[in-house]
């Protein structure tokens, strides 16, 4: 007998995540974001850093976070500028009009979170985002759809 799909982790975690995607998605709607330009915002709200820094910490093809930051930059959220020691580095940082957005989305999101994990103590909640870090996945190998 084939098993169930609430069975199969790979099949409950897709449907899952979907699922949760869409929520997130809804709430970013408040500000007109994709969940990687929150994220980017997210990234860059703590200090400015360089591009190349940023895409490692997005886990991102360089490729695909110039034409993120091409939509932050054209929405004014946030602004690269050449490095005065390295000519050839830019240093990318959040505007504060990407800061009051981002204020925003975080408290939509934040809604949304108490929502989707209501049923999840806070010790539970920190053992799945733990698990969920050792789903082995190779972000290079999925192209970004945002």
């Amino acid at each position: 007998m084939a098993a169930l799909p609430t069975d199969r982790l790979g099949f409950l975690l897709s449907f899952r995540g979907e699922l949760t995607s869409a929520r997130i998605r809804s709430a970013l709607g408040v500000a007109g974001l994709h969940p990687r330009n929150a994220m980017t915002l997210m990234r860059l709200a703590p200090a400015p850093m360089s591009q190349r820094e940023l895409a490692a910490a997005m886990e991102v093809d360089p490729s695909q976070l110039v034409a993120i930051l091409n939509e932050l930059e054209d929405a004014g959220l946030a602004e690269r500028r050449r490095d005065p020691a390295d000519r050839r580095r830019h240093i990318v940082e959040i505007t504060e009009a990407g800061a009051a957005v981002l204020d925003r989305v975080d408290q939509a999101v934040g809604e949304a979170e108490r929502e989707l994990f209501a049923d999840l103590t806070e010790a539970e909640q920190t053992l799945l985002r733990g698990l969920l870090d050792r789903v082995v996945v190779d972000p290079a190998a999925h192209e970004c759809g945002e």
